[in-house]
C-alpha cells in the first residue's frame, strides 16, 4: 500500500472509531435519563375512595413498601376509620368519613381566627404550624374550641403528602364542627389544575400511581370520590365577620359584573371538573371566573405590573364596600413575608413555607378582636395590624 492509500485508511478507521464512540456516549446518556419505572416512583399513600354504581366502594392504598391495595368495600361501616401515613411511612392520624355538604359562605367571626395558605403537599410544614399554634395536637386532633381555621387554597401539587393534608383538613372539619368551632378551606388554582388532570406541577409518585392503576390521575378525584365530592362543596369566597377570604384576588372586572358570593361559589364548583374548553363551551361565567381575572388567579391585588392589571384604591375601597368587609385576605402570590398592602385593607399569607419555617419567618396570620398577628413555628411573632 503507498503512502497516501495508507493515510486514507488510518483517517477513515480514525473517523469510524470516532463515530463508534459517539454513539455509545449517546447510547449511554440516554440510558441514563432513561424513564424511571413508575413503581420506583410511588410512596405511601391515600386512600382514594371511590364510590361505585352499586354504592360500594373502591379503596386504593399505596404502603410504605410501595405495594397498591386495591379493596372493594360493599358497604362502610360508620365507625370504620383508615389510617393516614405520611409518604415516608409513618403513621399520623385516622379519618372516618362523615357527610359532605356546602358551607356558609358568611359566618360570625370567632374569638380567634387562625389563618395559613398554599401548603402544597407539605404535611410536616402545614401540621406544624397548626400544632405550634395550638390548633392541633401532637396526635392532629382539633384544640382550637370554638375558634376558627381558613387554609386558603392550593393543597394539591409540589410536594408528597398531598392525601395526608386534605384528609387532615377532611378531620378537622368534623371536629371543629363538633365543639362549635370552624375549619374552612377554599379552592385556589391548584385544586382545578389537578381535578382536570395538569399533572405539571404534580410529584412524579401520583401520575405513577394512576398509570399502574390504569386510569387517568383525574379519575382518582373524580366527583364520584368522596374527596373529589368534598373538593366540590368547597367555597371559593368566604366572608367571617368582615373579613373576606380568597385565593388570589378579586379584580375590577369582577366588581364591574356585580356577581354577589352565594352566586361565584357554587359557579365555581359548577365548572371545577371541566378544562379550558369544557369552561367556556359550558358558560361565559364558568371562563371568566377561570381566568387570569377570576379569583383564584387574579394578582393584580398584589402586584403592580401592568400585566397584571393593578387594581386601584378607588375600586378596592367598592370591592370592600359591596362584599361588606374591612379586608381582603388572600394567598396564591408567594411574598417573603405576610405583607400589608393598601394600608392593612389586603393582607397576603402565602410564603415559602420551607423557607419560612427554616428561618422563622411568618407562615400565617392570627386574627383576634382587637389586633392581627403575624405567626410562625414558635406562635405569634409580631403585631401586624390594630382593628
Amino acid at each position: 500500500m503507498d503512502r497516501n492509500n495508507l493515510i486514507s485508511a488510518k483517517v477513515l478507521l480514525f473517523f469510524l472509531l470516532f463515530s463508534l464512540s459517539v454513539s455509545s456516549l449517546r447510547a449511554g446518556t440516554t440510558d441514563k435519563k432513561k424513564e424511571k419505572e413508575p413503581k420506583e416512583c410511588l410512596s405511601a399513600d391515600g386512600p382514594y375512595i371511590l364510590w361505585q354504581v352499586d354504592k360500594s366502594a373502591r379503596v386504593i392504598t399505596v404502603d410504605k413498601h410501595n405495594a397498591i391495595h386495591d379493596t372493594i368495600y360493599q358497604t362502610i361501616p360508620q365507625k370504620l376509620s383508615f389510617p393516614i401515613y405520611s409518604h415516608k411511612g409513618e403513621f399520623l392520624f385516622d379519618v372516618s368519613l362523615h357527610p359532605v355538604i356546602r358551607p356558609d359562605w358568611k359566618n360570625k367571626q370567632a374569638n380567634k381566627v387562625f389563618v395559613t395558605s398554599d401548603p402544597h403537599g407539605n404535611i410536616e410544614c402545614f401540621a406544624g404550624l397548626l400544632q405550634a399554634n395550638k390548633v392541633i395536637n401532637e396526635q392532629y386532633r382539633w384544640t382550637f374550641g370554638k375558634n376558627q381555621l381558613v387554609v386558603i387554597g392550593d393543597v394539591f401539587d409540589r410536594g408528597k403528602d398531598v392525601l395526608p393534608i386534605f384528609w387532615l383538613i377532611y378531620k378537622l372539619e368534623k371536629e371543629a364542627q363538633d365543639t362549635g368551632g370552624q375549619v374552612v378551606f377554599l379552592l385556589g388554582n391548584h385544586e382545578p389544575l389537578a381535578l382536570t388532570g395538569d399533572v405539571r406541577y404534580a410529584k412524579d409518585k401520583y401520575p405513577a400511581l394512576a398509570k399502574l392503576l390504569g386510569m387517568p390521575y383525574k379519575e382518582l378525584f373524580a366527583p364520584t370520590t368522596e374527596l373529589g365530592h368534598w373538593l366540590a362543596t368547597r367555597n371559593t369566597m368566604q366572608l367571617i365577620g368582615r373579613n373576606l377570604f380568597v385565593h388570589a384576588g378579586l379584580s375590577a372586572e369582577l366588581y364591574n359584573r356585580s356577581l354577589s358570593i352565594p352566586v361565584i361559589n357554587p359557579a365555581m364548583s359548577e365548572a371545577l371538573f371541566l378544562n379550558k374548553a369544557e369552561r367556556t363551551a359550558h358558560s361565559e361565567l364558568s371562563a371568566f371566573l377561570y381566568g387570569n381575572n377570576g379569583p383564584i388567579w387574579y394578582r393584580g391585588m398584589v402586584k403592580e405590573d401592568e400585566k397584571y392589571h393593578p387594581l386601584s384604591t378607588d375600586t378596592l375601597n367598592l370591592i370592600l364596600k359591596k362584599y361588606k368587609a374591612d379586608r381582603v385576605i388572600v394567598g396564591h402570590t408567594i411574598f417573603k413575608d405576610i405583607t400589608t398592602p393598601y394600608g392593612g385593607r389586603v393582607i397576603t399569607v402565602n410564603v415559602d413555607n420551607k423557607e419560612n419555617r427554616k428561618k422563622g419567618r411568618g407562615r400565617g396570620i392570627l386574627i383576634e378582636s382587637k389586633k392581627i398577628s403575624v405567626t410562625g413555628d414558635k406562635g405569634i411573632i409580631k403585631k401586624l395590624l390594630p382593628l
